[in-house]
């Protein structure tokens, strides 16, 4: 019985430094969350070029890091593990280029990692609005949990037939999501 009482008290003094965080930060989640949501009408607006984006900023990316890793591999030839460096960098490049020159086989590469994401966020979001329950606007962000744990299986479910724009809407949506359960909890805790 006292352990139980231990948690009680526990989780009553972190919702309460919850409480104080957002109401000492009510602004930062207020723009954070204005700034989500343009980012989800962006995305839900042009999907199509928002998943081809994503996949070429991506491969720049990698291929960025390849380089790198292939300029240490080079300035440091004595290094231990020369080959299995070697060997990482050029597959950055390889993985790097190919997602630059076929920007759509990508988006279906992405859009399955993508799903998983959403599931792993999605879960998280929905620990933390479990652990916020009795503060305001908890459910918003248990809806925006939800939301992305629904969008993941839609993802799975159809992931052969998913038009390469839909990466993009799903994107969308998940960000205005987060966006208006932050904007919710930022004015909710506006300090008065």
């Amino acid at each position: 019985m006292k352990e139980l009482d231990t948690i009680t008290v526990g989780l009553a003094q972190m919702q309460q430094q919850m409480l104080d965080y957002m109401q000492t930060h009510w602004r930062l989640f207020l723009f954070e969350g204005l700034f989500f949501i343009l980012l989800g009408f962006c995305a839900f607006i042009v999907p199509q070029f928002f998943s081809v984006f994503i996949v070429i900023f991506l491969g720049w990316i990698i291929i960025i890091g390849g380089v790198t890793q292939l300029s240490r591999v080079f300035l440091l030839p004595k290094t231990s593990g020369f080959g299995s460096w070697l060997g990482l960098g050029i597959l950055q490049l390889v993985v790097g280029f190919l997602l630059i020159a076929d920007p759509i086989a990508g988006v279906l590469t992405l859009t399955m990692m993508m799903a998983l994401f959403f599931v792993v966020e999605g879960t998280i979001k929905i620990y933390m609005a479990l652990q916020m329950r009795p503060l305001p606007q908890w459910e918003y962000v248990l809806f925006s949990g939800i939301t992305a744990v629904v969008l993941a299986l839609v993802m799975v479910a159809f992931w052969s037939d998913i038009p390469h724009w839909l990466l993009g809407v799903f994107l969308g949506v998940n960000m205005i999501m987060l966006g208006v359960a932050m904007v919710k909890m930022g004015l909710m805790h506006k300090a008065t």
